[in-house]
């Protein structure tokens, strides 16, 4: 697959049996992404995917990695990111990193779609967690990002709770994440795909 032109969008039921190399959040996120270079291809070094961002996408959470450093390459159009609660817009060809345990986000900063490049270092278990979201997303366990009913706010929780080392939400605070996924645990909620 190019990277010059987006993954395919499939239906929700569409999910490559080998867990292939594009991931399609539709319609929980509106974001695709095309993983570049594994985990296993770089022994663990990194974890480096092409992401297809469209237009108002919200974005995530304000959220750390605690041992990793998140780093953008706009190719196509602009993104607004937000590192240590200052926003700056970067344009194709302009890059940024959010440094281990420094707090991010991110999100289109005009009505055009953008495309960037993506790599978390060290990879730890971030394939894994995309992966997965992407599985609950297809299952329709996480209906939205951000979650707007219960439910999908318990999935996200109780994913975010399995990846502690990868990823822990700041706003809202981490605390109420934890008891969701509590809460998630006690009604007999399952992440299992």
């Amino acid at each position: 697959m190019s990277s010059e032109s987006p993954p395919p969008q499939g239906g929700p039921d569409v999910v490559p049996a080998d867990g292939g190399r594009e991931l399609d959040f539709h319609p929980g996120m509106e974001m695709r992404w095309e993983i570049t270079r594994s985990t296993a291809d770089t022994g663990g070094e990194l974890f480096e995917a092409t992401n297809w961002l469209d237009p108002g996408m919200a974005g995530p959470p304000v959220h750390v990695h605690p041992t990793a450093d998140d780093s953008f390459e706009v190719i196509e159009g602009a993104l607004d990111l937000c590192v240590d609660g200052k926003w700056r817009t970067l344009r194709a060809g302009e890059s940024a990193t959010a440094p281990a345990g420094v707090p991010h986000t991110l999100r289109p900063a005009t009505g055009e779609p953008v495309r960037a490049v993506n790599i978390h270092r060290p990879a730890l278990q971030f394939e894994s967690f995309f992966r997965e979201m992407h599985a609950l997303i297809r299952q329709g366990k996480i209906k939205h990002l951000p979650p707007k009913g219960p439910r999908s706010a318990i999935y996200v929780a109780m994913l975010f709770a399995k990846y502690p080392n990868e990823i822990r939400v700041v706003k809202p605070p981490n605390g109420v994440f934890k008891a969701l996924a509590l809460v998630g645990k006690t009604l007999g909620f399952k992440l299992e795909t």
